[in-house]
């Protein structure tokens, strides 16, 4: 579910690493809402955004 359905942004893998170069598992995830959207043929549609599409205006809020 941590996905956006406008951008595809989602949760992504990496290393943690220490201060004596010691590697652990570590993953970020996506700054996801779910909000209502007004879709272009007028209804309302509740969808999973990120944060970044609706600051840039991708979505616009019901």
């Amino acid at each position: 579910m941590a996905k956006c359905e406008i951008t595809g942004k989602g949760a992504h893998f990496g290393n943690n690493v220490s201060h004596s170069h010691r590697r652990s598992n570590h993953m970020w995830k996506a700054n996801i809402r779910k909000v209502r959207v007004k879709m272009p043929n007028g209804s309302v549609k509740t969808m999973h955004v990120s944060a970044r599409a609706l600051r840039s205006g991708l979505v616009e809020r019901a």
